[in-house]
């Protein structure tokens, strides 16, 4: 459970936020995986699929996971964040969480300047 937000969403964010910098809007597409690390009691595996519309500030996401030891309690997208640094909660994702959810979540004008 805990694995989904503490890798899943930091490297969505990352690919997220590594693409928002541009000038002209448009639509970028968003991916992320993760995999567990460390000593893990279980080994779960995820994957994100979406875009993020650089005009509308939305992103559109479906994201899909198994292996976890529990459900998933609170999701959501981190950023910004240097390569290599811990990137703080950007925006929430709205429940019910399960594997092959899809959704959207549109970031406020504030926060889309930070990315």
């Amino acid at each position: 459970m805990h694995a989904l937000t503490t890798k899943l969403l930091p490297l969505t964010a990352a690919a997220f936020l590594a693409f928002t910098g541009v000038a002209m809007a448009k639509v970028i597409p968003v991916h992320g995986t993760f995999a567990t690390e460390g000593s893990a009691t279980t080994t779960p595996t995820g994957d994100v699929m979406g875009s993020y519309s650089t005009k509308t500030h939305m992103l559109k996401y479906t994201i899909t996971y198994a292996g976890l030891s529990g459900p998933v309690m609170a999701a959501h997208f981190h950023g910004p964040a240097k390569p290599g640094e811990q990137a703080g909660v950007l925006v929430a994702i709205p429940k019910p969480y399960m594997s092959g959810m899809t959704g959207k979540v549109k970031l406020t004008s504030a926060e889309a300047k930070t990315c």
